[in-house]
C-alpha cells in the first residue's frame, strides 16, 4: 500500500493545480490554498459543498418537486403541470406547496455531503490504484466508478426522508409535517418503512450521478478545449463560475431522462403500500413511468446546474484546490512519442 502523501501526489499528476504562468503567480496560488489537495480538510470540506448545494437547490423547487410527484402518482387528477399547480393552489393555498420542504432539505442535504464528499475522495483513490496513465486515458470510467460508489452510500443516507416527503406530498391526511410523518411510518411499517424504495432510489440516483458527474466533467473538459477563448487558469472566479453553471445543465439534461421511470417507481411505490415494483409497472404500463418528465427535466437541470454552481463557489469561498481539466501525463507523452 501507498502512503497517504503518495496517494496525494497521484492525484496531482493527473487533476494539477493550475498551471499559471509568469511572475510568480503559481507561487502565489499554491499560497492561497487553504488545504492540499486530497487531504482530510479538502475532503470535509467538499462534503460541507455538498451539503449546501444538494440541500438548498432542492428545498427552493419543492413547489415543483410536490406537482411532480402527483401528476406520478394520480394522473387521473392531476392533468398536467399547469393544472397540478391550479389544484395544489385551490386546496391547500400557497401553503400546500411548501409541503415536504423539511424532509426534502434534510434527507438531500445528507446525500449531497455524502455525494459530493465521496465522490472525490473515491475519485483519488480509484486513481492510485490504477495508476497515472490508466487515470488519464479510462478518466470516464474513473468518474462514473467514483460517482456510483458514492450515490450507493448517499442514498442510504437519503432514504428515509425520501419516504417522509413522498407521503407528506401524495397522501392527503397522512401528515403536514416531518415530526407527524417519522413517527406515523414507525409505528405502521417498521424501519422497512423508511427503506422499502431503497433499490428503486438506488436505481434512480446512481445511473443519475453517474451521469451528472461524469458528463459534467467531460462537458467542462470540451468547454475550455472548444468554446472558452482562454484557458481556465485565464479566467476569473466569475467566468469561470458561469462555465460550471453552463456544464452542470447539460449534464442535468441528460440526468433527468436517464433517472426519471426509476424517479416515478420511487414515487409510486411511497405512495401504494405493500405494492413490488412489478406491480406498479403492471398496473402503469411502459409510457406511465414517463409521466411528467417535462417539469423533470426543467428541474433537474436547474438543480444540477445550480448544485455545480454551488459546490464550486464553496471552493472558491474556501479557497480549495480546483484542479483545471486532467492533463496527459509526461510519462505517456513520452509513450506516444515513441510508437
Amino acid at each position: 500500500m501507498r502512503s497517504s502523501q503518495e496517494i496525494v501526489q497521484a492525484g496531482r499528476q493527473v487533476f494539477p493545480s493550475p498551471d499559471f504562468s509568469s511572475n510568480g503567480a503559481m507561487a502565489a496560488a499554491v499560497v492561497e490554498d487553504s488545504c492540499a489537495f486530497g487531504s482530510t480538510k479538502y475532503f470535509l470540506l467538499c462534503g460541507l459543498g455538498g451539503f449546501l448545494s444538494c440541500g438548498i437547490t432542492h428545498a427552493m423547487v419543492t413547489p415543483l418537486d410536490l406537482v411532480k410527484c402527483r401528476l406520478q402518482v394520480d394522473q387521473a387528477k392531476y392533468k398536467n403541470v399547469v393544472h397540478g399547480f391550479k389544484l395544489t393552489l385551490k386546496e391547500d393555498g400557497f401553503k400546500g406547496l411548501a409541503k415536504g420542504w423539511a424532509p426534502t432539505f434534510l434527507g438531500y442535504a445528507a446525500q449531497g455531503m455524502c455525494k459530493f464528499g465521496l465522490y472525490e475522495v473515491f475519485k483519488v483513490h480509484y486513481s492510485e490504484m490504477i495508476g497515472e496513465e490508466n487515470s488519464y486515458v479510462y478518466r470516464t470510467a474513473l468518474y462514473l466508478a467514483a460517482s456510483a460508489s458514492a450515490e450507493f452510500f448517499a442514498d442510504i443516507a437519503l432514504s428515509p426522508m425520501e419516504s417522509a416527503k413522498v407521503r407528506i406530498q401524495t397522501q392527503p391526511g397522512f401528515a403536514n409535517t416531518l415530526r407527524e410523518a417519522l413517527p406515523k411510518i414507525h409505528q405502521s411499517e417498521g424501519l422497512n418503512g423508511f427503506y422499502k424504495s431503497l433499490v428503486p432510489l438506488w436505481m434512480r440516483q446512481i445511473p443519475y450521478t453517474m451521469m451528472k458527474f461524469a458528463c459534467f466533467e467531460k462537458t467542462i473538459e470540451l468547454l475550455y478545449k472548444y468554446v472558452v477563448p482562454k484557458p481556465r487558469a485565464d479566467c476569473t472566479k466569475g467566468e469561470q463560475l458561469i462555465v460550471t453553471f453552463g456544464a452542470g445543465y447539460i449534464a442535468g439534461v441528460f440526468c433527468a431522462i436517464v433517472s426519471h421511470p426509476a424517479d416515478t417507481l420511487v414515487s409510486k411505490l411511497n405512495q401504494a403500500k405493500g405494492a413490488s415494483v412489478g406491480d406498479i409497472v403492471k398496473k402503469i404500463g411502459f409510457m406511465g413511468l414517463w409521466q411528467g418528465l417535462g417539469p423533470r427535466i426543467v428541474m433537474v437541470g436547474t438543480l444540477t446546474a445550480a448544485q455545480w454552481f454551488i459546490y464550486d463557489a464553496v471552493k472558491v469561498f474556501f479557497r480549495l484546490p480546483r484542479p483545471p481539466p486532467p492533463e496527459m501525463p509526461e510519462s505517456l507523452k513520452k509513450k506516444l512519442a515513441i510508437q
